[in-house]
């Protein structure tokens, strides 16, 4: 132990007395470690963004029934256009097939203009739903109260806003109880949804809810519907997801050879598809990056050489007063080592310190993990050992009488 903590101190001291030299030598390997911390960085930040806004909007245990499911060829999507429409009474005929559906909301989707006095937001997200979207554990109301089953059943002329919706529209006015127009009709705000931030820089709360039969009276009924569906327990999703697949083929009587006419899809599925479509990518990208933690290794392992080119009397005096070939090695494997790691560390908070950057000046959220950290220290500290090691070999293998006679 002694031995090492001796041989780093001398690492350190040739280090620093040669600091410009030092720095030029490692700045492939901070150029490379910054690049590939910051890319790891916003690769994690971006996966984990995607994965909750999949999850958000009914909880990560929801899945959906819609018209179309996920197509992959010219042939499936020309079919999944003849797929006929999701209707209330599939709906309802799904809430009791099996006990492991605990609840099936009905969900249509439109846009319309919203205004009060002076104030319009064009082309505003509006959603019909039906009453079990009060029990989903996404549902969350600020300010206000829920529309009520009796508003829902009769299609009463309610509304809740998300929080930036009648911020936009209402400014510092108390929204509640307040008569806007809604694509040409009146609503009355009953309740003010909770924030829930923006989604790669896009608002997540400018959107309108109303009761499904209000919305079928503003866009009529012959809008498909989606079905988005709770498992009984977080256990059963995919026992419910097989049990809705199977309940809405029997209400559509299919037979068994006959394809799905119907999608059913989770925040697994399309989390998947993601993960398919971009893990090659950001492979290729860090793979790149790392071609110049090559370029740093080689350039490390020509400053090394002339450093021992440098050090050769120093060498051939250490071997005459008794220094093994071992003990050259290793001085010359800990300065490099020592090098390219010191590299690494920079690297590494530069990395950090971009990727946080670059989230604060665009949407691409940053996260820092810690294993990042050590792939980032320990991928430059491998570098400089196997860089080094033909610097060191040589180092070692040197004459002692011959290095001690060169000039």
């Amino acid at each position: 132990m002694q031995l090492f903590l001796e041989a780093g101190r001398l690492a350190l001291q040739a280090i620093w007395a040669n600091k410009l030299r030092s720095f030029l030598t490692v700045l492939g390997n901070i150029v490379a470690v910054t690049s590939i911390i910051a890319v790891v960085s916003l690769v994690q930040g971006l996966n984990a963004s995607v994965k909750d806004a999949l999850q958000s909007s009914a909880g990560p245990d929801a899945f959906s029934v819609q018209r179309r499911g996920i197509t992959f060829t010219d042939e499936e999507n020309e079919r999944a256009q003849t797929n006929p429409q999701i209707t209330l009474d599939e709906a309802d005929a799904l809430r009791h097939y099996s006990p492991s559906i605990k609840l099936v909301m009905a969900e249509a989707d439109g846009g319309g203009d919203a205004k009060y006095l002076s104030t319009t937001l064009d082309s505003l997200s509006i959603r019909g739903v039906s009453k079990e979207f009060n029990s989903l554990p996404t549902t969350n109301i600020e300010r206000g109260r829920p529309i009520t089953s009796n508003e829902f059943d009769s299609g009463r002329a309610v509304v809740v806003l998300g929080f930036d919706a009648a911020d936009r529209l209402f400014g510092p006015v108390d929204p509640l109880d307040k008569i806007m127009s809604l694509a040409g009709s009146h609503f009355r705000v009953v309740g003010v949804a909770a924030l829930k931030g923006p989604a790669f820089g896009q608002s997540q709360d400018e959107y309108a809810i109303i009761p499904l039969v209000a919305f079928q009276q503003l866009f009529g009924a012959r809008q498909s519907l989606q079905l988005t569906l709770l498992p009984s327990s977080p256990e059963l999703v995919h026992v419910a997801m097989d049990d809705a697949t199977v309940g809405l083929r029997v209400q559509r009587r299919l037979r068994p050879k006959q394809p799905d006419n119907f999608g059913v899809l989770s925040s697994d599925t399309f989390l998947g598809i993601y993960e398919q479509a971009t893990s090659g990518i950001f492979a290729i990208l860090i793979g790149v990056v790392s071609l110049s933690l090559v370029v740093g290794g080689i350039v490390i392992m020509n400053i090394m050489l002339m450093v021992v080119t440098e050090r050769t009397r120093e060498i051939g005096l250490r071997k005459a007063l008794g220094a093994r070939k071992r003990d050259i090695k290793n001085q010359v494997l800990t300065e490099s080592v020592a090098l390219s790691t010191l590299g690494g560390i920079t690297g590494t908070a530069l990395g950090f310190g971009v990727a946080q950057l670059i989230s604060m000046v665009s949407p691409l959220p940053a996260i820092v993990e810690p294993w990042s950290v050590m792939l980032g220290i320990s991928v430059t500290a491998f570098v400089g050992l196997t860089f080094g090691l033909y610097p060191a070999a040589r180092a070692a293998s040197l004459d002692p009488i011959e290095a001690l006679r060169r000039e």
